[in-house]
């Protein structure tokens, strides 16, 4: 009969390691960054091999989150093996999906910092710049979420057009967007406001609301909402709306003398008959 402390392996029981104990017994806040990446090292080498190349990534990527967020190409660079490669990428996308089913349809949005988790995760560590879409229903119910751009480091390409054709595919009735600042600066750009105003606009112009967009940088992050300019983008447009209607009334005004002025002179000229006959 197996131990606790043991696992199956090919030739028998293999005994785990006291590392490997000590995490089943007390969880990863026991644990080191270099001893986490050790534990996962462990499940395809030794136990010197795997201490080795633990020390090896805390000088190379700096701590557990830098490994984790490394590239494919930089884990080969850095002498890892394809099936350490393998779970480290797993590890990479399975917290985005976990946090992503919990979002999906039984998430009511009510404020940016609780998609924060989700937002952060996902998109801190982003060597580009994502534009990512969050789509919801008129019970701000989050119904799915896509990465519709991706740029270069300082700048990203936006296409309205295929922003309205991705809502409308999903039926969705809100939007909210979120891109990352690669730099940890969340702040937004002169041009990041102008997107931002122009999404509104072209949202409000086709009655699907725009909730918030929210920046992502270095563990903070920057709500267009909360700072209350969409709100103030929503005003603008509701003030230049009003403004088109009042202009169109006074040209239309403007152009009265004009549609009447035959009529007028008919007048004057029967006046002016009526008075010469009698």
């Amino acid at each position: 009969m197996a131990s606790t402390g043991s696992l199956p392996g090919a030739k028998g029981q293999r005994h785990l390691t006291p590392l490997q104990e000590r995490f089943i017994k007390l969880g990863l806040e026991s644990l080191k960054n270099q001893e986490i990446i050790e534990l996962l090292f462990s499940q395809n080498h030794p136990h010197k091999e795997s201490r080795k190349k633990a020390k090896e990534c805390i000088e190379l990527f700096g701590n557990l989150r830098g490994l984790l967020s490394a590239s494919p190409r930089e884990l080969q660079e850095a002498g890892i093996c394809e099936k350490c490669a393998f779970n480290i990428k797993l590890l990479q996308e399975v917290p985005k999906e976990f946090l992503k089913e919990r979002i999906i349809e039984r998430f009511v949005y009510k404020s940016p910092k609780e998609i924060s988790d989700y937002l952060s995760y996902s998109m801190r560590d982003l060597k580009k710049e994502v534009f990512k879409v969050l789509y919801l229903n008129n019970r701000n119910q989050i119904i799915d979420t896509a990465d519709l751009f991706e740029g270069t480091l300082e700048s990203i390409p936006i296409r309205p057009r295929e922003i309205v054709e991705s809502a409308i595919k999903r039926n969705a009735t809100r939007l909210i967007f979120a891109h990352n600042h690669p730099a940890g600066d969340p702040k937004p750009s002169k041009s990041d406001k102008q997107l931002t105003r122009d999404l509104v606009f072209m949202g409000m112009i086709l009655d699907i609301r725009v909730l918030d967009h929210i920046i992502i940088g270095d563990d903070k992050y920057f709500s267009f909402a909360d700072e209350g300019l969409i709100k103030k983008y929503e005003d603008e447009f509701l003030n230049l709306k009003i403004k088109a209607v009042f202009d169109t009334e006074v040209d239309y005004m403007k152009t009265l003398p004009l549609v009447f002025a035959p009529l007028v002179q008919k007048v004057t000229l029967i006046e002016e008959a009526v008075v010469a006959f009698f």
